[in-house]
């Protein structure tokens, strides 16, 4: 079977060129899918704005009105690293959407990727750090609302700490967040996952994957898992500007198949969001993004 893969033109905003967030990239992503003979038409789905009432379940009522309306407060503008202008603010409805759709692709067909999401640092009063919605928060919380899920678990492994997810799910005990991070990034004040676990600077590919390697039994024995939401940042890169680690495209796939396999070989539905990754490269950037689609396809 095809990968299920989730999209929308609409995820490019159109930041200009030299923009600290690489808009561009998403276009790029699907280019590079295409080339790899994964974007097939027959499982490519499109998703709606998501509607107010699934943003709420995860956000603020008057911060989710804002940035409908395009009317958010310039002191959080500030924070979320951008004006939420009429194009942005469809793009985070989309793109929050896509993870949703993904997250009952996956349920259906075990695994499924939405080329978007990952906006792990937009807490429940407000965005930040280039996130506006919290895409993987909302999905988790309307799938337990519908009765779809009883347990979810959310593997984190953006370089950067999943400070918003934590902060939305730290109440919920249907959901288990964990996040490996690299300790002296962003963010400054770190909000307590259920599990963090903090890197040094330089860290490379042995140790990593070594590392994730033992964590990855101790979460599946937690208790049995109905979904996985796997943030597949790529901001764990060399190569990346944000990133102080130092991980390489083999590290990269290496960590992507420990992940997936470990999961689809349980039996677990998996819904990957590809999470950050900053370069003036754009194409090299789209390519590692690309790497989770490629595993992914793999366990289809």
């Amino acid at each position: 079977m095809p990968l299920q893969i989730v999209h929308h033109p609409d995820y490019d905003a159109g930041f200009a060129v030299n923009h600290r967030f690489p808009m561009s990239k998403y276009p790029l992503l699907m280019e590079a899918l295409r080339d790899r003979g994964l974007a097939l038409p027959e499982a490519l789905s499109m998703p709606e704005p998501a509607p107010a009432a699934w943003l709420k379940l995860a956000h603020a009522a008057d911060y989710v009105d804002q940035v409908i309306a395009c009317e958010v407060p310039h002191k959080i503008e500030r924070e979320i690293g951008f004006p939420i202008g009429p194009r942005v603010s469809l793009r985070a409805q989309l793109a929050t959407a896509g993870t949703v759709l993904a997250a009952r692709l996956a349920l259906r067909h075990g695994i499924a990727c939405n080329t978007a999401g990952g906006s792990h640092h937009a807490r429940r009063a407000q965005g930040a750090g280039f996130c506006t919605f919290n895409d993987v928060a909302v999905a988790a919380l309307v799938l337990l609302e519908e009765g779809a899920v009883d347990n979810i678990l959310v593997v984190d492994l953006d370089v950067h700490q999943g400070d918003g997810t934590a902060d939305i799910l730290r109440d919920e005990p249907c959901a288990f967040t964990f996040s490996m991070h690299g300790e002296r990034n962003y963010p400054v004040r770190k909000i307590a996952s259920d599990l963090d676990v903090a890197l040094p600077d330089g860290t490379g590919d042995a140790v990593y994957v070594e590392r994730l390697g033992d964590i990855l039994p101790e979460l599946s024995q937690q208790r049995r898992w109905d979904l996985v939401f796997y943030n597949a940042g790529v901001d764990v890169h060399a190569e990346d500007r944000l990133g102080r680690l130092a991980l390489s495209d083999d590290g990269l796939r290496a960590r992507e198949h420990m992940v997936i396999g470990h999961f689809r070989d349980h039996g677990i539905p998996l819904c990957g969001v590809i999470g950050g990754g900053y370069s003036t490269d754009v194409p090299a950037l789209a390519a590692r993004h690309a790497i989770l689609f490629e595993a992914a396809a793999r366990y289809a």
